[in-house]
């Protein structure tokens, strides 16, 4: 489904550049507004969100009836590590009604579930799974809109409601790479199983556990397991990275097959010369291999949540 968000959006504006549509995407993916990439993104938060906050506000409460507790989850799941229960008690909620809101957010496909991926030994053959323990899921947001609406604009209603945007702007200059580093590392993980498109992938995900987070993790039919970095930020990413996540597979006894690293602005000369069959980068124009033959008929229904 983000796939065909993200190929709606490019179909819709027709960014310049893939750099600029991973960010806007990031905020109106889903949306499905045609709007203009050209213009700067604090104001074009402006135009298109904050001066129509009203009848916005409007269209997403009432996709759950307007209940304040399904509100406060949804922020603390925006702006949190989207585990369940951490989520749960940030929004002071139990795991009655708590579990009761997930299930309408999840049936109303507002939500979906994302499990931890699960890691066997480098002994592939003998399917042996590193000890197991109990681990939260997380959630994530269908729609990227959805996502930001709950991590920038719920936060500030009351000043939106009566004109004043200083602080959400702020607070969007202040955590827009983290913000959208999230949608970035979604996104890499299609764009992983489109390069793999001639493998059979039998889990494709992310790994959490034992204080080790891993953005990317696929295992395959054939007993490959591939680990993917991402990173949204303005630096290259070095050697260094490298050396980090080869070190995260020594302490869970992996061995990778392939280590693939997405960057929003590409790598040090240091880190190119080493890419081999091993070692794969991606970098913001990569991405553009997702949006082949893509044509009007790629647009969703110009309504918010159209699923």
């Amino acid at each position: 489904m983000l796939l065909k968000q993200f190929r709606s959006f490019y179909a819709r504006n027709y960014p310049n550049d893939m750099e600029r549509q991973i960010a806007y995407f990031s905020i109106f993916g889903g949306l499905e507004w045609q709007i203009d990439t050209d213009i700067d993104l604090s104001r074009l938060i402006c135009d298109v969100i904050l001066e129509n906050y009203g009848y916005l506000h409007n269209e997403i409460m009432s996709l759950f009836l307007d209940e304040a507790h399904i509100s406060r989850l949804l922020h603390a799941l925006a702006v949190g590590d989207r585990k369940i229960f951490t989520a749960f008690n940030k929004a002071g909620l139990n795991n009655g009604n708590g579990g009761a809101a997930l299930n309408y957010l999840q049936t109303n496909n507002i939500l979906e579930i994302e499990t931890k991926q699960n890691l066997i030994s480098s002994n592939i053959s003998s399917n042996k799974k590193i000890k197991h323990q109990r681990i939260s899921n997380k959630m994530r947001f269908t729609q990227p809109f959805l996502r930001f609406w709950f991590y920038f604009i719920t936060p500030f209603a009351k000043e939106i409601e009566v004109g004043n945007y200083k602080n959400i702007l702020q607070k969007f200059q202040q955590h827009k790479y983290n913000y959208m580093s999230l949608i970035f590392e979604e996104l890499s993980q299609v764009m992983l199983n489109y390069y793999t498109r001639d493998e059979v992938i039998l889990s494709l995900g992310s790994y959490w556990a034992d204080g080790i987070e891993i953005d990317i993790l696929a295992t395959t039919k054939t007993d490959q397991i591939y680990i993917g970095e991402c990173k949204w930020t303005n630096h290259k990413i070095n050697k260094k990275e490298l050396h980090k996540i080869l070190e995260k597979c020594n302490k869970l006894n992996i061995k990778p097959s392939k280590i693939f690293f997405f960057s929003k602005r590409g790598f040090s000369k240091e880190l190119s010369e080493l890419q081999n069959k091993h070692l794969v980068l991606f970098n913001a124009d990569s991405y553009s291999s997702l949006l082949k033959n893509i044509s009007q008929n790629s647009l969703l229904p110009n309504k918010i949540a159209e699923i």
